[in-house]
């Protein structure tokens, strides 16, 4: 009797996933971050992301420990609190991520020139930007 029981439990804890597995195949993963740009600093923002999470991103591809990336900028605002900057970047799975803080850290040191500098970065950035959602968001593909 307590197998049986087991087995439902067990069976009914499975049955999500293989239901949602019907439907589609797991693709990449995605981190987004939307972020607010403060009134007139586009262009300052803009540049920061050219001159400095760029080349950071390229390495990371080029590396392996990324598969792309892209950022979009937003054309509609539904109110004066929306995004107006959204940066994607691709991960091939879950399990490309383990050990991504450590791999940052080499390559922050060896574009940025270490943590104190990435430090300003950030804070000058915090001055003219606001991120409003950082995301974590599994593609899927529909059968």
């Amino acid at each position: 009797m307590k197998k049986l029981y087991g087995l439902t439990v067990f069976a009914l804890l499975l049955a999500p996933a293989l239901f949602a597995q019907e439907h589609y195949t797991e693709g990449p993963v995605w981190r987004i971050q939307l972020i607010r740009v403060k009134p007139t600093h586009m262009d300052d923002y803009l540049t920061s992301l050219r001159k400095s999470t760029k080349p950071l991103i390229e390495e990371q591809k080029k590396e392996g420990i990324i598969t792309d990336y892209k950022v979009f900028l937003k054309e509609t605002k539904n109110n004066p609190e929306d995004w107006d900057i959204c940066v994607a970047i691709q991960y091939k799975n879950h399990a490309a991520m383990d050990g991504l803080a450590a791999k940052g850290e080499l390559l922050r040191d060896k574009i940025l020139g270490g943590k104190a500098p990435a430090q300003q970065l950030t804070e000058k950035r915090a001055e003219i930007r606001e991120i409003i959602s950082s995301e974590l968001l599994q593609e899927i593909f529909l059968k």
